[in-house]
């Protein structure tokens, strides 16, 4: 009888534990229960399982957010509705990010962060206009308008200063 021996490779390895790094981080945020720190976090390790893993692991990291949140009670009722738009803006981010991230990292932070909020938050604004009473809608609206904005901006800013620091700390290594 034969045994074989299932290795995985250095780089197989390193991947695996960044995205499940990433993914715990963005699954604990949500229990932050506050949506400033909550988005900045989410959105950093959006942009930085981009850089990271690539596409298809950034957006599986984007879904799973949004599911903990409803499930934890951190997201408001009325914006369970909202959780497909919010994984599809998570998505959006990512891609538009992914697409400029090589031209320059600010030009793809920022047109991917502008995207992701003009599309909560049109997404929102007609959504809740149905769903909800008319003097709920507002106040819903408001948490997937500007919030959504400084939130992915900062996210952005976030990775990139991990990122610069993870970059020289390498550099200083090979001295």
């Amino acid at each position: 009888m034969q045994t074989k021996i299932l290795a995985l490779n250095k780089s197989l390895t390193v991947s695996l534990t960044t995205f499940a790094v990433l993914l715990a981080i963005a699954i604990v945020a949500p229990l932050l229960h506050n949506q400033l720190v909550t988005g900045a976090i989410v959105n950093a390790v959006l942009f930085l399982a981009t850089v990271t893993l690539g596409w298809t692991a950034a957006v599986a990291i984007g879904a799973l957010p949004s599911l903990i949140a409803a499930v934890s009670g951190t997201l408001p009722a009325p914006l369970i509705p909202m959780i497909p738009f919010i994984i599809t803006g998570n998505a959006i981010l990512i891609t538009i990010f992914y697409l400029l991230k090589n031209k320059k990292y600010f030009l793809g932070a920022i047109s991917a962060s502008l995207l992701k909020f003009l599309f909560l938050y049109s997404a929102s604004a007609t959504l809740f206009q149905f769903l909800l009473p008319q003097k709920l809608a507002p106040q819903m609206a408001q948490m997937m308008s500007w919030p959504q904005l400084i939130t992915a901006l900062f996210g952005g800013l976030l990775a990139f200063a991990f990122l610069r620091f993870h970059e020289n700390k390498n550099a200083n290594k090979n001295l």
